[in-house]
């Protein structure tokens, strides 16, 4: 496929507010009225749990066209509202591309309901007799609507990067000479001190980018040093060790689920480490421009940079799998829990969205130039968070509804949300602020 299918083929979606701004989308003539009021019925009446993975469509009536062809607990009921989503049409070539079976179920056509029997009187009986689930009981996954600030972290200077470890109970804010600790009581304060200060080795140094662990035990960090030191932060922090890299700045890293891979982004190349035994196992090179943002997910990794074009590679030959052009800087990466969806955050504020291994491509344009855009996935994967300069945007996954949104002062260069989901913390000129998140 050629960089200009590939750009061709994204489908558009909508960042909406109110149910009322949505777009009206034609109706596909495969499903009408009617059916589409059975599916729902029959899967709002499913009691099984709602499947927490963020679920993007594939066709232009908001891809519910496939909803009669999922099983019940794939989808929770409120995931129905067909104004949930605003997507236009893939392509025909991009369907005629995609991957057979993924889709729709084999043997049935794209728009029309799966061919199921009747279930027989004896079965409808049974379900009757079953006694329907309490309100209460059922487990619904859940969205902030509303943040409210309730602290200032002053770091001193710039906060390029920050880490919430909500296993230890306290915000590491990185920057220029040194790495300050809060603990929780100044996560609730104004002008409280640090519990502790980290100083760096080379005081010229500036940690650039830091990454938690999945345990949230320990943290790396990156940045002007040609070092990328790793921290032990239990009982209190400590180094554990230095891995001397290769390149003179790290931009970007990330850490493999089952914390075994650390990757470091530099320019015109990629490290990739043993953590367990501190080894550099291959220096890849990539890209010179295209070498901003990095992120793993699964047996892929992902880079994207200047040059406009976000390349997956394999992690097993460190052969390259795709390569798409997005026609604006690459300034983010961001994945999903399940790693199933990135997110791309482009120069342009707008989000593309991709499935890690199939063929569906998504973007929101927003189209307003920034200088700053961070995207953070919520641990539970309801949600994620856009820092667009000075405005912090939480947006529903995977209806794209903006929960909320804020304006700070100065630009935003960082951003975290904590594991239990319920800190916002944002890096900025001389501080962070922390937000608690409110359901």
């Amino acid at each position: 496929m050629s960089e200009e299918k590939e750009e061709a083929s994204f489908s558009i979606l909508t960042i909406y507010d109110e149910p009322e701004k949505r777009r009206n989308v034609p109706e596909s003539p495969g499903i009408s009225s009617q059916h589409e009021h059975h599916a729902q019925s029959q899967l709002g009446e499913a009691c099984g749990p709602p499947e927490q993975l963020p679920r993007y469509p594939r066709q232009h009536d908001l891809a519910y066209q496939e909803m009669s062809c999922v099983s019940p607990q794939q989808w929770a009921p409120q995931a129905l509202d067909r104004s949930e989503l605003q997507a236009t049409q893939l392509s025909e070539a991009e369907s005629e591309e995609a991957e057979p079976g993924l889709s729709s179920p084999p043997g049935s056509e794209v728009g029309q309901p799966c061919p199921s029997p009747r279930p027989s009187e004896e079965v409808l009986s049974f379900l009757r007799a079953i006694p329907p689930v309490p309100d209460e009981v059922v487990v619904r996954q859940m969205t902030p609507h509303k943040s409210w600030k309730v602290g200032k972290l002053r770091h001193g200077k710039k906060v390029h990067s920050l880490a919430i470890s909500s296993s230890t109970h306290h915000v590491y804010t990185c920057g220029h000479g040194y790495i300050r600790v809060w603990d929780e009581s100044a996560l609730h304060a104004w002008d409280h001190a640090p519990q502790a200060q980290l100083n760096l080795q080379d005081r010229q140094n500036c940690v650039l980018t830091c990454k938690l662990s999945p345990d949230e035990q320990s943290l790396i960090t990156g940045g002007l040093s040609q070092t990328l030191t790793l921290w032990d932060l239990a009982p209190t922090p400590r180094i554990r060790a230095q891995l001397a890299s290769t390149g003179p700045m790290c931009y970007s890293l990330a850490v493999s689920s089952n914390a075994q891979i650390c990757l470091a982004c530099f320019k015109g190349f990629v490290e990739i480490w043993d953590l367990q035994n501190q080894i550099l196992i291959r220096k890849h090179e990539v890209p010179m421009y295209g070498s901003r943002c990095v992120d793993i997910t699964g047996n892929k990794f992902w880079t994207g940079g200047e040059d406009t074009r976000l390349y997956s590679w394999d992690l097993r030959n460190y052969q390259r799998l795709q390569q798409h052009d997005l026609q604006h800087e690459i300034l983010s990466i961001a994945h999903d829990p399940s790693e199933e969806w990135l997110l791309v955050g482009l120069r342009m504020s707008d989000i593309v969205i991709l499935h890690t291994h199939r063929r569906e491509k998504f973007k929101a344009v927003l189209q307003k130039y920034v200088y700053h855009h961070n995207l953070k996935f919520s641990s539970c994967g309801s949600y994620f968070v856009s820092t667009l300069d000075e405005s912090i945007r939480c947006i529903a996954a995977p209806s794209l509804q903006r929960l909320f949104q804020v304006e700070e002062s100065t630009d935003i260069l960082c951003c975290d949300v904590s594991s239990d989901n319920q800190y916002l913390v944002t890096g900025s000129k001389n501080s962070a602020t922390v937000y608690q998140l409110l359901y």
